[in-house]
């Protein structure tokens, strides 16, 4: 599975009510960070995959979802299990760094 451009109208599916874990990445297209750890996440997907969802949400356009999950910084990563934060991480990251923070967290 790729990673998924959620939408408010489709947050609750993507993410809420997902059967796997989901990693939601909130982010910006004016981000330099967010741009760096985009492909690396694109790898995170592929290697993941049936593991763990991988879900973007640009903050620019679903600014009530980011919000909801009090989100300051970016790029911001939330993971989700059963429809509730389990763990987060701000600010780029390397590849290595991102596989722990999923590993810990499905």
């Amino acid at each position: 599975m790729s990673i998924v451009n959620t939408t408010e109208a489709t947050f609750a599916a993507d993410v809420l009510e997902s059967e796997l874990p989901v990693l939601v990445d909130f982010w910006a297209g004016w981000c330099a960070p967010c741009k760096a750890i985009a492909p690396v996440l694109e790898v995170l997907a592929s290697e993941y995959e049936g593991k763990v969802n991988i879900v973007k949400v640009d903050v620019t356009q679903l600014q009530s979802v980011a919000a909801d999950y009090n989100i300051r910084n970016i790029p911001a990563l939330l993971m989700f299990k059963n429809g509730e934060v389990v763990a987060t991480q701000v600010g780029a990251a390397p590849k290595s760094k991102l596989a722990a923070f999923i590993e810990d967290n499905i």
